[in-house]
């Protein structure tokens, strides 16, 4: 784990001859779908564009000031959008408190709700008290987001987070909005060309004794 997280990095140029194998891909959407989030709240959703037409469409709204990563998004294996919902209504708690009654994870009905009532007043707080129900949820996306980074590594995959798009464009190409879910992020995922310049950079990061406090 050590050696993937000094070993990774973003990748600037993807072999568009390579792709990852089915395997690869299950286990990467495996460490999606498992990902910790707040609560157990899950606000999220995974676009996947595994086809040459799929990441054509990304790459042609990657425009503008972003048209430098349309080259990543059309070489890359994968293409991942991860999207938060827009609010965490009822629906949505009521699907995952179904969920882990079906996965056990109750020993009684009172525990259920105990469940029920605990989650709803982390939701409230940030709906109401904090007002910030949203950046709350994209929080848990960039959760997953890092995890995806990090395993992808462990794997041997080559990964890049993107940010650099127009969200309004990316989520009318695909409908998100309309399903209750904005983009918040994409990443990339393949192997390095030649022509990936980072590779050969040494990593860099602050020094330890900077970035930690031992008590």
């Amino acid at each position: 784990m050590a050696d993937a997280v000094r070993t990774r990095y973003a990748t600037k140029a993807y072999d568009a001859t390579r792709r990852l194998s089915p395997e690869t891909v299950d286990a990467l959407l495996t460490l999606l779908r498992y990902n910790a989030s707040s609560v157990n709240s899950q606000p999220w959703h995974f676009v996947v564009a595994a086809s040459d037409e799929a990441r054509d469409r990304i790459a042609a709204r990657l425009e503008g000031n972003f048209a430098y990563n349309a080259g990543k998004v059309r070489d890359a294996s994968h293409v991942v959008i991860l999207c938060a919902r827009e609010r965490m209504d009822e629906e949505h708690l009521a699907g995952i408190l179904k969920q882990e009654q079906e996965d056990g994870r109750f020993a009684s009905d009172e525990a259920r709700e105990n469940q029920r009532k605990s989650r709803l007043s982390y939701v409230n707080l940030h709906r109401y008290d904090l007002k910030d129900e949203r950046h709350w949820m994209e929080k848990q996306v960039y959760l997953a987001t890092g995890a995806l980074l990090l395993g992808a590594a462990t794997l041997g995959v080559d990964a890049t987070p993107i940010e650099g798009f127009d969200f309004r464009t990316i989520d009318e190409e695909f409908g998100l909005r309309a399903q209750g879910y904005s983009s918040v992020v994409m990443v990339a995922l393949g192997y390095h060309s030649d022509a990936d310049f980072n590779a050969q950079l040494p990593k860099s990061r602050l020094p330890r004794e900077q970035v930690f406090t031992l008590l």
